[in-house]
């Protein structure tokens, strides 16, 4: 099972990467006809700013997806851990590291509630994590009205601005991040056992998997990685956002990313490659869109029409691949 899932994932990523290129490439030729410059280093840069705060969260995604489940409730991880830490700092970067460990501390946290809830209760995954979002959401809209705490200034300079050339320091967390999850697919047991448990769960049971466990921890790591993104984007803002993670749509954005990189949302087969090529895709179309200033009914159309053109691509090929 875990070999067919691998191959499954080394096909996807040369699609995805494609159709990178033409949606660049077609992008490019759009906004020069319409007066316009595409890749000045303000857009590359900006694009990848974008692409690492949805990358983190679509990197713990595609870990739950593959695993047969789903995770409705990132978003709101996203923002309560950019107020945790920005208010543990206080401004202080003596604070920085007791910040950013408590931040992913309750991350974990809410991923383990999440994890467990799926696991030991049977609670449908999708009402399960949308009902602890809903939790979430009924706190930050209770508790906070707008921004709070401060960000220490070291990390704002560190994680938030801080590049290598045209390459933000924060997309090469999110490269760190996708190697890693990459590595713990295809070399660990738990990896294994993971793709296992989304291809079939009742044959990964037989097979002695600890089904239970391997959910969890997906789970874990899936709220773990929007922690994380949350950690960046109080860099990015200087301050908690109580509601940067539902602006920015990351539950949604996030899933699409995935489908889009040739994850299966019924699980046990796909890959971060492909996730990385969705990310990379959807930040792509808004580097274009903010080029054209396109409104924004404009823009969620085109990003309909893709994700719904993606998912039939890859249904299509499932079929085929089934009747062949």
């Amino acid at each position: 099972m875990s070999a067919l899932s691998f191959r499954a994932a080394r096909r996807t990523v040369p699609g995805v990467y494609l159709a990178l290129v033409l949606t660049l490439a077609i992008g490019w030729l759009v906004v020069v006809l319409s007066g316009g410059t595409l890749f000045t280093q303000a857009t590359v840069v900006s694009l990848l700013h974008v692409a690492a705060g949805l990358g983190l969260v679509a990197v713990g995604q595609t870990l739950v997806i593959i695993g047969g489940s789903l995770d409705l409730s990132v978003a709101y991880v996203v923002s309560l851990s950019t107020l945790v830490a920005a208010e543990a700092m206080n401004g202080s970067d003596t604070a920085l590291l007791p910040g950013v460990l408590l931040a992913l501390a309750v991350s974990a946290g809410i991923g383990l509630l999440n994890g467990l809830l799926i696991a030991r209760t049977r609670i449908d995954a999708f009402i399960a994590t949308l009902g602890v979002g809903l939790l979430l959401k009924g706190y930050l809209d209770s508790g906070y009205d707008g921004p709070a705490g401060a960000t220490s200034p070291a990390l704002v300079q560190a994680l938030g601005y801080q590049r290598i050339g045209p390459v933000p320091m924060s997309f090469l967390l999110l490269a760190a991040v996708a190697a890693g999850a990459w590595l713990t697919l295809r070399r660990t047991r738990f990896g294994h056992h993971l793709l296992a448990v989304g291809g079939d769960p009742e044959v990964a049971r037989l097979s002695g998997v600890r089904n239970d466990r391997v959910l969890v921890a997906a789970h874990v790591l899936c709220s773990l990685c929007a922690g994380l993104a949350g950690v960046y984007l109080a860099a990015r803002l200087g301050s908690g956002a109580p509601r940067v993670g539902t602006e920015g749509i990351y539950d949604l954005e996030s899933i699409a990313a995935v489908v889009i990189g040739g994850t299966a949302l019924a699980g046990g087969r796909g890959g971060v490659a492909g996730t990385v090529g969705g990310v990379l895709l959807l930040a792509g179309l808004d580097a274009v869109f903010n080029q054209l200033q396109l409104d924004a009914f404009a823009k969620q159309v085109v990003r309909g029409v893709v994700i719904i053109g993606a998912v039939a691509v890859y249904a299509r090929r499932v079929i085929g691949k089934g009747r062949s």
